[in-house]
């Protein structure tokens, strides 16, 4: 008999590091949240005592962008709408080249270079259309199909994300 309460007490201390751990886990996450709006960072990951703690949050440019033109001119978030809607056009194009990563895209193997395509040139596929800097590491993007390049949809040094889209080739 003298097992039952501490069974009790043992099940009870168990349930208390288990509402303590949920707390901690809580408390945790709203720190990174925290963190997170304090940093301008979308995504942070941390793994502490085989507990893993990804918290991220979704930036749209729309959101971000108009933030100064709003107090300055009324005309620039309207502006604004109409460029997304093309950009999502063009996302559709049977012709699209997307990107197959996250990164920076250049137009030149190095600076100053002259540049892999331009607008109106004849491709053929596997051609390197242009390339992804990704991690120190330059990718090259080939060309998916043979035809002629009506519009490059990127800068140089311009940073992109996987499926936007770079080139439109047709």
């Amino acid at each position: 008999m003298a097992r039952q309460p501490d069974d009790k007490s043992a099940a009870k201390s168990k349930s208390e590091s288990k509402n303590e751990s949920k707390s901690d886990d809580s408390a945790l996450i709203r720190e990174l949240a925290l963190l997170l709006a304090e940093t301008n960072l979308t995504e942070i990951e941390i793994e502490r005592a085989g507990l893993r703690v990804r918290v991220a949050r979704n930036i749209s440019i729309a959101a971000s962008v108009p933030a100064g033109p709003i107090q300055t001119a009324v005309v620039a978030p309207v502006a604004a709408a109409p460029a997304a809607t093309p950009a999502t056009d063009l996302a559709k194009h049977p012709g699209v080249v997307p990107s197959p990563m996250v990164g920076t895209a250049y137009w030149s193997p190095e600076p100053g270079a002259k540049p892999f395509i331009e607008v109106g040139a004849k491709v053929s596929a596997g051609q390197t259309l242009l390339i992804i800097e990704a991690m120190k590491t330059m990718n090259q993007i080939p060309s998916p199909r043979a035809g002629t390049v009506t519009q490059i949809l990127v800068e140089d040094g311009q940073p992109v994300e996987f499926g936007e889209p770079l080139v439109i080739i047709e």
